[in-house]
C-alpha cells in the first residue's frame, strides 16, 4: 500500500474523487481505493507540523505502507528560478524555525547539542534527507510532463495548456511555522538553507518517516513566489491541480 498526505481538501480533491471510499480516523478524512491497481490510502492532515506528524503516524501505525507521498502547494523563494505551477521534489527537508536566535543570526538545533532524532547512531538535527531512489524515479517519470519554459501570458490559458509549460526541479525545502511574507525574510531563508521553497508540513512528515524507516517523497506545486505577501498574485488552484496530476502520474508509473 502507498500512503498519501495533503494538508487541506483543495490539495487532494482530485485524488479523493478517484479513491472515493471515505472514513474518519481521529477526526481526519481518509480515502481508500486503488489507482492503476495499486492500493492507496490518502489522509487530509490539516495545516501545520503537528497535524502533519499526527496524520503520518496514523497512516504508518494503521496501514504500514511501503512508502509515503506528501504533496500539496508551496511558495518558491525569489532566486529559485521557479514560476507558478512548476513542480518541485524535495531532496531534503529542513526545520526552518527549530533552534536558537542570537544577535548574530539563527542557529539550528545542532547549536543546542540535542538531536531531534537519533537513529542507528545517526543524529538528525534540523535536516531530514528524503529517499534518493524515489527522487530519481519521480524525476524520470515527471520530467517528460513538466519541461517547457513558462509563458508570459500563462494566466490567460486553461489548466491543461498551462501545465505543458511548467517544469520540474528538485532541491531543499524549508518547513516553517510562520509563513514568510516579506522579500527580506524570503531572501534570508533562501540564503541560509540554500532552499527552493517553503511549506508548513514537510520536515515533520520526513521526521516521522525516519522514525519508522518508511521511504518518503515530497512533491509540491508552486502556488506563489515568496515575496511581500499579495495573494492576488497566487494561483493555488493551478498549483494544487498540477501537483495532483504529478502524484497520479507517479502512482501509475512506480
Amino acid at each position: 500500500m502507498i500512503a498519501l498526505i495533503s494538508s487541506v481538501p483543495e490539495e487532494g480533491a482530485l485524488l479523493a474523487r478517484q479513491l472515493k471510499r471515505k472514513t474518519l480516523l481521529a477526526g481526519k478524512p481518509v480515502y481508500k481505493g486503488r489507482i492503476n491497481n495499486k492500493a492507496v490510502v490518502h489522509i487530509t492532515s490539516g495545516m501545520g507540523k503537528t497535524n502533519a506528524a499526527h496524520a503520518a503516524t496514523i497512516l504508518l501505525e494503521k496501514f504500514s505502507p511501503e512508502m509515503l507521498v506528501l504533496f500539496g502547494i508551496g511558495g518558491a523563494y525569489p532566486s529559485a528560478g521557479l514560476t507558478i505551477g512548476d513542480i518541485v521534489v524535495a531532496e531534503k527537508e529542513v526545520y526552518g524555525d527549530e533552534g536558537v536566535m542570537l544577535k548574530d543570526e539563527f542557529h539550528g538545533t545542532e547549536f543546542i547539542g540535542i538531536p531531534l532524532l537519533r537513529k542507528r547512531r545517526r543524529n538528525y538535527f534540523n535536516e531530514f534527507p528524503l529517499n534518493k531512489p524515489l527522487i530519481r524515479r519521480a524525476k524520470n517519470i515527471l520530467s517528460p510532463l513538466f519541461f517547457c519554459p513558462p509563458s508570459a501570458n500563462q494566466g490567460k490559458k486553461g489548466l491543461k495548456e498551462k501545465r505543458g509549460e511548467c517544469k520540474i526541479q528538485s532541491g531543499t525545502f524549508v518547513t516553517v511555522s510562520t509563513c514568510t511574507g516579506t522579500v527580506k525574510k524570503a531572501l534570508e531563508l533562501e540564503k541560509r538553507f540554500g532552499a527552493l521553497c517553503e511549506n508548513m508540513e514537510g520536515a515533520s512528515v520526513a521526521h516521522v518517516c525516519a522514525m519508522y524507516d518508511t521511504p518518503v517523497i515530497e512533491i509540491r506545486g508552486i502556488s506563489n513566489i515568496v515575496s511581500n505577501r499579495d495573494k492576488h498574485k497566487w494561483d493555488i488552484r493551478f498549483a494544487a491541480a498540477n501537483c495532483q496530476e504529478a502524484v497520479i502520474a507517479l502512482l501509475k508509473n512506480l
